[in-house]
């Protein structure tokens, strides 16, 4: 994969397997090498596979099967014309990899927005494109059969039922990476366009409709700096854990600057509070259906983890001291527990945790190489995803030297 660069491919395969190199020791405290969790490759060469972003559900109800994208090229962006292929490994066979479908509307860092049903144990679903339009799939793994929707999702309620979606197309205007190639933004030329913005899709007929536009949101609140020549688009939704509300990022470019601002909003668009409008609203995931965990900025404590009340003012600082970086937080099921990582380090370690809320301590799981090949929008996030029963966790990394893969860590001792 490196070529002539033998000597770091030897390297990396040494610091296989969460195996901590000394600039990983020198970053924080950690434990030996052989204290660490367990971990093993589920994927493997000579085909890249990932699963992206982080706040989807990879496995089954069971545990047993985790989903996964295949490609046979890395290091450069997608093109309209790329396929890539939809599969999954049984976790109890070998880590057998079956094939299941194939997509040519994905990006690097969120995929094809591929993930289990929620409340299903046979269906899955993710995106593609068809002649001049985004759709989506929903895929019985066991049957085979298939539907095909007429517009594509980014996330879906928790009863499986509901989904709602951005424009993919502006997202792909606006931040290249996280959008779809392959079809223009009608609206381009738009700063706050009225009939673009958050779309509902009933899962089961289809229907769609637009329920929050970005012209409205423009005119919703103070928008920090107070931009005048902004264009604005919307990212990053995500269903709370009863279905009730969802966040939206509002985000805007001005003087080539971008600001966010985190929202929420009942499943048909009403009710819509502004959470945080600091500007600084990065990654974040609902502890429950009112709380919200975020990195962000604020003059009180500068750049931190916060923990937002939804339709309050009330936050307050998680993990000081201890979630110092940015990085993609998730609780696992019993709440007790925040899953997060972090970008590379000056050491190119990328750094996957564990943050005990009962004892304010962090557990590290391991310290993963990434070669400096992975970088800007097509660097390998790790994206830390868990089972079911939270005792296991995938990330995506490509710590082994062969490419970006996906790899399983049994967290079963440490959360019991």
């Amino acid at each position: 994969m490196y070529g002539e660069h033998s000597t770091r491919r030897e390297f990396l395969r040494q610091t296989a397997f969460g195996a901590l190199t000394l600039a990983a020791l020198r970053e924080a405290p950690a434990p030996a090498a052989n204290d660490l969790p367990k971990i093993r490759a589920i994927t493997r060469g000579p085909k890249y596979h990932w699963f992206a972003y982080y706040d989807k559900l990879q496995f089954d109800p069971t545990g047993r099967y985790a989903l996964g994208m295949e490609v046979d090229f890395e290091h450069r962006s997608p093109m309209a014309e790329d396929v890539i292929k939809i599969g999954m490994v049984d976790l109890k066979d070998e880590d057998h990899w079956t094939e299941l479908g194939q997509t040519n509307a994905w990006c690097w860092q969120q995929g094809c927005m591929l993930q289990w049903r929620p409340g299903s144990n046979d269906e899955i679903l993710w995106n593609d494109r068809r002649d001049d339009q985004f759709i989506s799939h929903i895929l019985n793994v066991r049957t085979k059969t298939k539907r095909t929707l007429s517009f594509p999702f980014y996330t879906i309620s928790p009863d499986g039922r509901t989904a709602v979606a951005p424009d993919f197309r502006r997202i792909q205007d606006m931040r290249p990476g996280y959008g779809y190639p392959g079809l223009p933004d009608p609206y381009k030329d738009q700063l706050a366009p009225k009939d673009s913005g958050i779309f509902r899709i009933d899962l089961e007929t289809g229907k769609r409709d637009l329920i929050i536009s970005i012209e409205e949101i423009t005119k919703l609140g103070k928008i920090p700096g107070d931009p005048k020549n902004a264009k604005h688009y919307f990212n990053h939704l995500l269903f709370n854990t009863d279905g009730s509300r969802f966040i939206f990022l509002h985000r805007w470019i001005d003087e080539g600057r971008r600001r966010t601002r985190m929202l929420t909003a009942r499943p048909d668009g009403s009710q819509i509070n502004i959470v945080d409008d600091s500007g600084y609203t990065s990654h974040f995931i609902w502890r429950d259906p009112d709380h919200i965990l975020a990195w962000s900025r604020h003059p009180s404590n500068g750049s931190a983890f916060y923990l937002f009340t939804d339709g309050t003012k009330d936050v307050e600082v998680v993990g000081k001291d201890v979630m110092t970086v940015d990085g993609h937080c998730s609780y696992l099921p019993d709440k007790r527990w925040i899953l997060n990582d972090g970008y590379p380090s000056k050491q190119r370690n990328q750094n996957v945790y564990l943050y005990d809320t009962r004892t304010g301590k962090r557990i590290l799981l391991g310290a993963f190489p990434s070669p400096p090949q992975y970088t800007g929008e097509w660097r390998c996030d790790t994206h830390p995803r868990f089972s079911p029963d939270g005792k296991s966790v995938v990330i995506d990394s490509p710590h082994t030297g062969t490419g970006r893969q996906m790899h399983l860590i049994d967290i079963s001792k440490i959360v019991g």
